[in-house]
């Protein structure tokens, strides 16, 4: 993993299954490992076995971790909720405090670490015709933030802000003809899907800033409000 923001004070695991990839990092004792694969509708067989995987590398348990994170979506229905309920069960079995991170905001602190780039818009292909749109910019401590609100629309719906920056996510995949209008934003064909590592930052400021869930309280972040939808053959 390339570029990720040092978070040696805090041992942490992190993972998201809420896309076609699973994406799993643990910090221990500032060692980092970390595992991403492509294997749509398989995540729900593969995480628990990654995470015993990870474990067994640093040499660590989980009881002796700081706090859990987890892809809190938006993405696939199933795939979200499976982030939420495996972080829920190993928050309780071992009383470790949550932090739920956007798939989104994943994607943007990637563009920042890997290109430097402070401006990001971030969208994932939501099908039926529509994508989870958010824009991004740094703040002063290191962290993407969220400009305004995610959003599920049609692309030919976006209001992009106007300045230069990066489009990364499947939705531009998609869709590219929706930056048509928009010649100073450039699609990076590098960061397509989200990945774990890349939340080790907010996980580190918001553990510091004391700004954690419960097992009870973790919730999922579908930004679309019904989860009636038909699935494509092969995708979650």
């Amino acid at each position: 993993m390339n570029n990720a923001i040092s978070t040696s004070d805090i041992n942490l695991l992190a993972f998201d299954a809420s896309t076609e990839a699973l994406s799993l990092v643990l910090n221990y004792n500032g060692q980092l490992f970390h595992h991403f694969e492509v294997c749509p509708q398989q995540h729900s067989q593969k995480i628990l076995p990654l995470v015993d995987q990870l474990l067994a590398k640093a040499n660590c348990r989980l009881t002796d971790l700081d706090v859990i994170g987890f892809g809190q979506g938006p993405g696939s229905f199933t795939g979200v909720r499976i982030s939420v309920a495996i972080a829920q069960g190993l928050a309780y079995a071992c009383k470790l405090p949550l932090v739920g991170v956007s798939t989104l905001q994943m994607m943007a602190q990637q563009a920042y670490q890997q290109t430097g780039e402070k401006s990001v818009f971030s969208a994932i292909d939501a099908r039926m015709g529509e994508i989870y749109f958010a824009h991004y910019r740094l703040s002063d401590n290191g962290v993407m933030t969220l400009q305004g609100d995610e959003q599920v629309l049609k692309p030919a719906l976006l209001s992009l802000a106007d300045e230069p920056g990066i489009a990364v996510g499947t939705g531009w995949q998609t869709y590219p003809e929706a930056l048509a209008d928009n010649p100073q934003i450039a699609i990076n064909n590098d960061i397509i899907l989200p990945d774990a590592g890349f939340m080790l930052a907010t996980i580190s400021d918001d553990f510091s800033a004391q700004r954690t869930v419960s097992a009870a309280q973790a919730q999922p972040k579908y930004v679309r409000d019904t989860v009636t939808w038909k699935k494509l053959p092969g995708r979650e």
